[in-house]
């Protein structure tokens, strides 16, 4: 009886060694994500790094943004940027409206690297992207991957913005894993009809540039048919933003897929 029971404590203890090999220390590790308003402060993305243990937590989300720039979208840092801004309500004030037309992937990932080259953040293990709730210039995944320079590619659409911006992390940063979230489902069935024409295109531009999808739209246990257009339902405030609630599931969801596709 004691030899059965030794060998069984040993075998838990090879199992647990092995489950401890498969899985990277993360607490060594740094976060890096950009989005919109359902990622922008402390919300799915601190789940994240609370669950995971990373070390530390860059994120360059600004609410109402997009993969796509505008025509007249600014460089970061250049020498009349006029800033960034998440405003929706209707203003005819023009530099408000210039800072909105630099809320885009884009220049967020150029204050993402250049707040890492200015040492205010370490080089990121893990990048997160997701956007694209708000886009409405689709364009084509055929076109935003044609060629090899980022140069020719039409960044005021959503293809070209998505590869842009996922490309320029991953050419800065190659040890960097990189995951690309779909958006989620809301309580209007017309937005979701549009969500799945945006992850049709992201889900070709993730396989070119061999990058990992996370399917929220389908797995993160946000559903449509438990939530209200404009009101409050089971894990959105209003029908599109997660509340404290769907923050953590979504949190808890893309954290697994991270440890579980971590390599």
């Amino acid at each position: 009886m004691k030899r059965i029971t030794f060998i069984v404590s040993l075998l838990m203890c090879v199992s647990l060694a092995q489950g401890q090999a498969v899985f990277p220390d993360f607490s060594k590790m740094h976060f890096g994500c950009d989005g919109n308003s359902i990622t922008a402060g402390n919300q799915w993305s601190k789940t994240v790094v609370d669950v995971l243990g990373f070390a530390t937590h860059h994120n360059v989300a600004v609410g109402s943004s997009t993969w796509a720039c505008y025509d007249d979208t600014q460089e970061y840092g250049s020498a009349n940027f006029a800033g960034i801004s998440g405003g929706w309500q209707p203003t005819t004030d023009a530099a408000e409206m210039q800072k909105r037309h630099n809320n885009v992937a884009k220049v967020h990932i150029q204050k993402f690297i250049a707040e890492v080259d200015n040492g205010s953040y370490p080089t990121p293990d893990v990048f997160v992207f997701s956007m694209g709730t708000n886009d409405r210039i689709l364009g084509n995944a055929e076109d935003a991957l044609r060629g090899k320079s980022l140069e020719e590619v039409d960044v005021t659409t959503m293809a070209g913005g998505a590869r842009w911006a996922i490309q320029t992390i991953a050419a800065r940063f190659p040890d960097c894993r990189i995951f690309v979230c779909t958006p989620i489902q809301t309580g209007n069935p017309e937005h979701n009809e549009m969500n799945l024409k945006k992850i049709a295109i992201l889900k070709e531009i993730c396989q070119a540039l061999s990058v990992q999808m996370i399917d929220c739209y389908s797995n993160a246990g946000i559903s449509e048919k438990f939530e209200v257009k404009d009101s409050k339902g089971r894990y959105l405030r209003d029908g599109l933003h997660p509340d404290e609630r769907g923050q953590q599931l979504m949190g808890r969801y893309i954290a697994k897929e991270i440890r579980n596709n971590y390599y």
